[in-house]
């Protein structure tokens, strides 16, 4: 059975780095907690579509590219 929140946190995890924006960063710019950012990346909770929707704006990117095939 696929784990689709470590999926999508593993996606973010990607673009983050390859961006070169630390978890804190990112979390600063989404507006979201620390330690609930390292936890969406984790796979640990189930992202909200908010978080998720703040989170691909901050890296400027579609939240197309955060949901897993």
């Amino acid at each position: 059975m696929r784990n689709i929140a470590k999926e999508v946190g593993e996606l973010i995890r990607s673009q983050r780095k390859a961006r070169g924006i630390s978890q804190e960063a990112l979390a600063a710019k989404s507006k979201i907690d620390r330690s609930y950012m390292g936890r969406i990346e984790r796979g640990e909770v189930n992202v909200t579509l908010k978080a998720l929707w703040d989170i691909a704006a901050s890296l400027d990117i579609s939240t197309k590219i955060l949901i897993p095939d």
